[in-house]
């Protein structure tokens, strides 16, 4: 049988060790489903055919994300059976259109009703192309379903079932049930702090540099971070989705796979560098000069990790170049719902003056991190919770470079962008009181880095942008710039409007909306109407996800990005139909 405690495939993580004991054993399991398939007492509708010794067709039916372990009983029976033709397919909850004709793709659809209890509740199922339709050759003489336990209910053998619609079109059905898995209990650690616990015990480590700990210049920045390249924190975007809603993980405790760009999407990347450099290089004058007129002359930078690392560095050159001066650029973690790293904090106090230290972002979405960082530092009044931002589409700042929403580079990417850094990490197991949050460095990622052609690209553009800056600074300077919320607003009312009932699900904003295609389990984009190129990386991802765009009026943003609600790995994909069912 199926080897004990082995997953069925890479939705429950797949290692090496789990493919070597996959390998040993499908020999000896595809041998025991040619010998059930052959036997003359095997399972099959009263009027079947007798049946050779050797079945000339077979099709392995796979159930739904049950599709590893089916296609390798289906490649292992192929070498079993000499001569036959085997085929695989899975269920899907997807329905399509069959058309019964040569020339086109789904010939012949079965519907039955879904076993497996589903937890956005009951719904059809469709297994296509398994019934021969008006082609007789197409009959499969045998059919080999394969589901897990968890899916072999009483509904899989219902009088309406999977089982009793796949039988009249084959002569032996035989179903194979493969171990749900259960992953082992984790190790006892200590409960998750709701937040990370403020102890002055002992004092943190020095800050991480490259080309130790990202491909930056060390004098570029200095991580306030621990190195958890070590560590395998990575989980399928599905299964960390599924977690983060259903409360059983902070989004904070994994990471998701790194997104590796197509070449298509690469070149989408140079030309939206290449177009808005000279923009993105006037805004971050424009902070800059911002930060040294109004906050300190000699400002300590402090970047949240990771969007706004790359904005912190660009602003140590902006001073570099437009000053001479050589200002010091930390990063430091900060995490939603769980605060600012506060052994960061007390080195920073232990060595700068703390009313000299000015947070950075990148940009702002609805303002959930600028709120979190005002919660956070309440308790160490010394320091200043206002950030400052390239860009404000949500109007939640004061100190930004622009306002407008357009594309940031930076956004397309994740780490190949960000020094080769992983988004930050905060779990109970590896993080203190005392300690530095963690990230990964993505060594191997090395060839595919594009964080130093990003900052060379806009530093580039400083000279030419000097005056633009001037006059940005002196209007800035006379303008009302209290924030005004609107993007938060905006969120609410969108939550409200397409019954997520969940801000948390709404990330307005280029960057944002870039993150959720990257990073989590988009539902649809809103964008508005009559965006251009700014989108194109947008509308690009989408479709490779096969997520809807919907153009609409009234967006403070040019566009806004919205997480799959209540989602399951059993949701319907981009059109969200089974979520609206529930």
């Amino acid at each position: 049988g199926w080897p004990e405690g082995l997953p069925d495939g890479g939705r429950h993580g797949f290692t090496p060790a789990h493919r070597t004991r996959l390998e040993a054993a499908l020999p000896a399991m595809a041998a025991r489903l040619a010998e059930a398939l052959t036997a003359a007492d095997a399972p099959g509708p009263p009027d079947r055919k007798p049946l050779a010794a050797k079945p000339r067709r077979v099709l392995v039916l796979g159930f739904e994300e049950l599709m590893y372990a089916p296609l390798r009983l289906a490649g292992a029976l192929d070498d079993v059976l000499d001569g036959a033709e085997v085929r695989y397919s899975t269920t899907t909850r997807s329905p399509v259109l069959a058309v019964d004709d040569a020339g086109y793709a789904i010939r012949t659809a079965l519907t039955f009703p879904a076993h497996d209890a589903p937890a956005d509740g009951p719904g059809p199922r469709y297994a296509y192309n398994v019934a021969p339709g008006t082609d007789p050759a197409r009959r499969f003489d045998a059919v080999v379903a394969v589901v897990d336990s968890a899916a072999d209910t009483p509904a899989l053998h219902a009088p309406d079932g999977l089982l009793a619609r796949l039988a009249p079109h084959t002569d032996r059905l035989l179903l194979a049930v493969v171990p749900s898995h259960v992953p082992p209990p984790p190790t006892a650690t200590a409960p998750v702090p709701e937040r990370q616990a403020p102890s002055m015990h002992q004092p943190p480590p020095e800050p991480l540099r490259g080309p130790a700990f990202s491909s930056y210049a060390p004098d570029d920045v200095g991580w306030l971070l621990q190195d958890f390249s070590h560590v395998t924190l990575e989980a399928p975007t599905e299964e960390r989705e599924e977690a983060i809603q259903s409360g059983g993980a902070h989004y904070a405790e994994s990471l998701p796979v790194e997104y590796q760009p197509s070449e298509e999407y690469q070149e989408l990347f140079r030309a939206a560098l290449d177009t808005s450099a000279a923009r993105i290089a006037r805004a971050v004058g424009t902070v800059t000069e911002t930060v040294l007129a109004e906050r300190s002359p000699r400002p300590v930078l402090v970047s949240l990790a990771r969007a706004g690392t790359p904005v912190g560095v660009l602003m140590r050159r902006w001073a570099r170049h437009a000053h001479g001066l050589d200002l010091p650029h930390y990063a430091v973690s900060i995490v939603r719902g769980r605060g600012i790293d506060t052994a960061a904090l007390r080195w920073l106090a232990d060595h700068h003056d703390p009313a000299d230290v000015v947070f950075v972002d990148g940009w702002t979405g609805k303002g959930a991190i600028t709120r979190e960082l005002s919660d956070a530092l309440a308790p160490y009044p010394d320091f200043d919770p206002r950030i400052a931002v390239l860009v404000d589409p949500g109007r939640c700042v004061d100190t930004y470079g622009t306002r407008d929403d357009f594309l940031v580079p930076s956004a397309c990417l994740n780490s190949t962008v960000s020094g080769l850094i992983s988004r930050t990490v905060l779990r109970s197991d590896l993080v203190g009181p005392d300690d530095f949050h963690g990230a990964k460095f993505y060594r191997e990622l090395a060839d595919a880095d594009l964080s130093g052609d990003f900052l060379d690209a806009i530093t580039a553009r400083f000279e030419e942008v000097a005056d633009d800056v001037a006059a940005d600074v002196k209007e800035l300077a006379a303008a009302d710039r209290t924030p005004s919320w609107e993007g938060w607003r905006a969120v609410e009312r969108i939550s409200e409007e397409y019954g997520i009932h969940d801000v948390n699900l709404v990330k307005p904003g280029v960057g944002e909306t870039t993150r959720v295609l990257l990073r989590r389990v988009p539902w649809k984009i809103l964008a508005k109407r009559g965006a251009g190129a700014d989108l194109d990386h947008v509308r690009l991802l989408a479709e490779q996800r096969g997520v809807p765009v919907e153009e609409t009026d009234g967006l403070p943003y040019t566009c806004v990005g919205l997480i799959h609600p209540r989602y399951t790995r059993g949701a319907t994909g981009a059109d969200g139909k089974a979520v609206a069912a529930r």
